[in-house]
C-alpha cells in the first residue's frame, strides 16, 4: 500500500477513536481501590469488567503515579468499545517466579476496537530474569514472561505506550487483524537476553509508526503467518535489527506474505533488515514480497542480510538446505555505515534459491570505504550504485 494512503487511511482512523473518546464513560481504577505503592491487579480487574460490559464506549483509567501489578489477563468480547488509559508508571514482580511461569504479564485478548493509550510505562524489572536466562543454550529452561500479549485484537490502537525491561520479549502479537503501534517507545539493554521489541505471529495488517525501539535482541520480527505489515518511521537500536524470522524451524508454520519497511534508522545494531530461516526445516513454505527502502544503517553490522543458514547455538545439523522459499524482496535507497567490510550478503538456500531479488541505490561505506556484496544461490537485479561484489 502507498505510505500516503497508509497515512490517510491512518488519520482517519484516530479521527474516528478521538470522537468516540470524547463520548466515553470513564472507569477509574483509584475508585475501585487502587493505591499508588500498592498492588492494583483486583482494582483494574474489576475496573476493566465493569467497563467491558458497557453498552456504550468506556474507558478504564490508571492516573499517575507508581502501581505494583501482578499478572493479568483482560478479555473481551465487550459490549462497546473500550480503552484503557494508563498514565502511571505499572512495574511487574522483580522476581520471576512471582509470575508462575506465565508466558506474558499483561495480556488483553478477544476485543473489537481496543486502545490501549496514555503516558505511562509498563516496567517489566527484568534485570533478575536476564542473569539466570540461559533459553538460548536449554531447552528445559525457565519460561520468562513477555511485558504483553495482544491476541485477536480487531480495528485497535497502541499508542504513546513505553514497555521498559521486559523480562522476555516486550510484546507479542498473535491473531490480531488492523492492530496499529504508534509512538512507542520500548527499551532494555543491549545485553538483555531475548528482550524483542515487538514479535508479530498469524496476523494482518499490523502496523508500526513513528516508534522508538533498542532492545537486546530484534527491534522487531515477524513469525510465521505475518501479512501485509507495515514499519514506518520507526529508529532501532540497540538490538538485532529488524527481522523476518525466523521461520522453518517448527512444522505447520504459515506463509509470510507483504512486509514495507520504510523511512527507518538503525544504529549500533548487530545486523540491519533480515530474512533468517532454519536449515532442515521439516515444511515448505514461503516468504514473499518483502520491501526495505530509504533506510538508514548507522554503524550497523550485516546491514542487508538474508540469511538460510540460521541456526544459532548450533541447534541444528545443516545436513539439509532450508525449503523456505524467498521470492520477491527489493532493497532500494539503503545508505549510511556499517559495522562489518560487507554490506550485503544475500546467502540463500540451495534447493530453492532467492527470486525476484532487487538491489538499488544501495550506498554503504566501512571505515570510510565502500563495502562489500555477496550473493550465493540467487542472482539479483541490480539498479544504481551498489557495493562491490566479491568474487
Amino acid at each position: 500500500m502507498d505510505t500516503k494512503l497508509i497515512i490517510t487511511t491512518f488519520t482517519l482512523f484516530l479521527f474516528l477513536i478521538s470522537y468516540v473518546r470524547a463520548q466515553t464513560k470513564g472507569f477509574d481504577v483509584i475508585k475501585y481501590g487502587a493505591r499508588p505503592n500498592e498492588d492494583i491487579t483486583e482494582a483494574l480487574t474489576n475496573a476493566w469488567k465493569d467497563a467491558c460490559g458497557s453498552t456504550t464506549p468506556s474507558k478504564v483509567v490508571v492516573p499517575k503515579g507508581t502501581y505494583k501489578l501482578k499478572q493479568i489477563d483482560l478479555k473481551g468480547p465487550c459490549k462497546a468499545p473500550i480503552k484503557v488509559q494508563v498514565d502511571g508508571t505499572i512495574l511487574a514482580p522483580k522476581n520471576p517466579k512471582h509470575l508462575n511461569g506465565v508466558d506474558q504479564w499483561v495480556k488483553f485478548g478477544y476485543i473489537n476496537f481496543f486502545t490501549l493509550y496514555g503516558r505511562g510505562t509498563f516496567d517489566g524489572q527484568g534485570k533478575m530474569a536476564w542473569e539466570h536466562n540461559d533459553c538460548g543454550e536449554n531447552k528445559n529452561c525457565d519460561l520468562l514472561a513477555m511485558n504483553f500479549g495482544f491476541a485477536f485484537l480487531n480495528n485497535s490502537i497502541i499508542q504513546d505506550i513505553s514497555s521498559k525491561d521486559s523480562k522476555n520479549f516486550h510484546v507479542n502479537v498473535l491473531g490480531c487483524n488492523n492492530l496499529t503501534f504508534i509512538n512507542m517507545n520500548i527499551n532494555a539493554p543491549a545485553t538483555s537476553l531475548n528482550t524483542d521489541g515487538i514479535h508479530i505471529g498469524r496476523s494482518t495488517q499490523v502496523k508500526i509508526i513513528n516508534s522508538n525501539i533498542g532492545t537486546g535482541d530484534d527491534c522487531i520480527s515477524l513469525g510465521d503467518g505475518s501479512k501485509q505489515i507495515t514499519v514506518l518511521n520507526v529508529t532501532c537500536g540497540p538490538g538485532h535489527g529488524i527481522s523476518v524470522g525466523s521461520l522453518g524451524k517448527y512444522p505447520n508454520e504459515e506463509p509470510v506474505e507483504g512486509l514495507t519497511v520504510k523511512n527507518c534508522t538503525l544504529k549500533n545494531t548487530d545486523n540491519g533488515v533480515r530474512i533468517k530461516t532454519w536449515p532442515d526445516t521439516p515444511i515448505v513454505s514461503l516468504v514473499s514480497n518483502m520491501h526495505f527502502e530509504d533506510i538508514v544503517m548507522v554503524n550497523v553490522s550485516n546491514p542487508i542480510l538474508i540469511d538460510q543458514q540460521y541456526c544459532p547455538w548450533n541447534q541444528c545439523t545443516k545436513e539439509h538446505p532450508s525449503k523456505v522459499k524467498i521470492i520477491d524482496v527489493s532493497f532500494k535507497n539503503i545508505r549510511g555505515t556499517s559495522a562489518t567490510p560487507e554490506g550485503i550478503i544475500l546467502d540463500c538456500s540451495s534447493s530453492v534459491p532467492c527470486e525476484k531479488v532487487e538491489l538499488n541505490d544501495i550506498d554503504l561505506t566501512f571505515n570510510g570505504a565502500m563495502t562489500t556484496a555477496k550473493f550465493v544461490n540467487t542472482k539479483p537485479t541490480i539498479k544504481g550504485k551498489i557495493p562491490k561484489l566479491m568474487a
